[in-house]
């Protein structure tokens, strides 16, 4: 059997602009999906145990991630065209080799952490490490890519990319079709986080199609929003470097305020800032596609970090302790 892994993740500055070619900050966080692939000699073997699962052409999964209620159900067309995509840029023929497929780890399956683009990356390795396919970590990130455009549409490759190798990046999309560029950014020491879970399942395709349609009907106001957001994460890399934390955090302010006008935030997630902040949080935002899933507070340090959990606990979300630039 092979196995295999991919990191969630946290977008910092600008998802959602990052698709259009401006950069965007991103970091691995400390939870992950795991995967098990194993051959099946029966083609009879091909059905699913009871479990959270899906069956495709030659392949069963028993998906036994922890989840937001529902989402599993939700995304269950996209998890199976996100599989085959998979499958086809391995170059895996599943009909002649039929598998078993086994998703766990504690990367919770919800909007916001990565968790589409952590599933690809994991069972791209898996594969790999089964069947002895040669793959290093840019054939392994340009497959993931391939199996997230089933949820996404057209992403921006940052999730898969932070999956991939974890650490805090810099990520600009090529829109010419060539290389993205990637950097590794280095930070003092590491940074310390919550991220607030909605519960709410999130729709990445529609929100990124919808501010496609939105950004195409007003373009004059659009233009000025994407300059701000390109002003944020030049400002938000010296900040980095420079471990300015209060310069970080009214920046993630400013950008959420530029998500939301793009409209991809929502009520839920606007109540988890404004709960951070009036717990001392240096700033906050949403993160991810939005409409839902994951928000993100920037602590000082560990006394605030805990306030600021307590405090999305009490308002009865459930609240994930983590750093940042590791």
């Amino acid at each position: 059997m092979g196995t295999g892994s991919g990191f969630g993740k946290v977008i910092i500055f600008n998802e959602h602009f990052v698709v259009f070619g401006i950069p965007a900050i991103a970091s691995a966080i400390d939870s992950r999906t795991e995967a098990l692939v194993e051959r099946i000699d029966a083609p009879s073997q091909l059905v699913p145990s009871g479990n959270e699962g899906s069956l495709g052409d030659g392949w069963v999964l028993e998906d036994n991630r922890p989840a937001n209620p529902g989402y599993k159900v939700e995304k269950y067309e996209h998890q199976k065209e996100s599989i085959n995509l998979v499958l086809d840029a391995a170059g895996f023929d599943a009909s002649e080799n039929n598998i078993r497929i086994t998703l766990g780890g504690s990367l919770k399956a919800v909007g916001g952490v990565g968790a589409s683009a952590a599933v690809c990356v994991s069972i791209a390795r898996a594969l790999n490490d089964e069947f002895s396919l040669g793959f290093d970590d840019d054939r392994i990130n340009k497959i993931a890519f391939e199996g997230e455009k089933a949820y996404a549409g057209t992403p921006s490759g940052i999730d898969n990319t932070a999956s991939t190798y974890g650490g805090l990046l810099w990520f600009e999309k090529n829109l010419q079709g060539g290389d993205n560029k990637i950097e590794l950014l280095k930070v003092r020491e590491p940074i310390r986080i919550v991220m607030g879970n909605t519960g709410l399942t999130t729709n990445t395709k529609a929100a990124v199609e919808g501010v496609r349609q939105r950004r195409e009907a007003n373009p004059e106001q659009y233009k000025g929003i994407f300059q701000v957001a390109e002003d944020i994460v030049s400002k938000a890399r010296l900040a980095l470097s420079a471990h300015d934390l209060t310069m970080m955090g009214q920046l993630m302010d400013t950008n959420h305020k530029i998500l939301q006008e793009i409209e991809v935030s929502h009520p839920k997630l606007d109540e988890l800032v404004r709960i951070s902040k009036d717990n001392g949080a240096l700033g906050a935002k949403m993160t991810g596609g939005g409409l839902g899933g994951y928000m993100i507070a920037l602590c000082s340090d560990e006394a605030s970090q805990q306030r600021v959990a307590n405090a999305i606990e009490s308002a009865g979300c459930e609240a994930l302790r983590t750093t940042i630039g590791v």
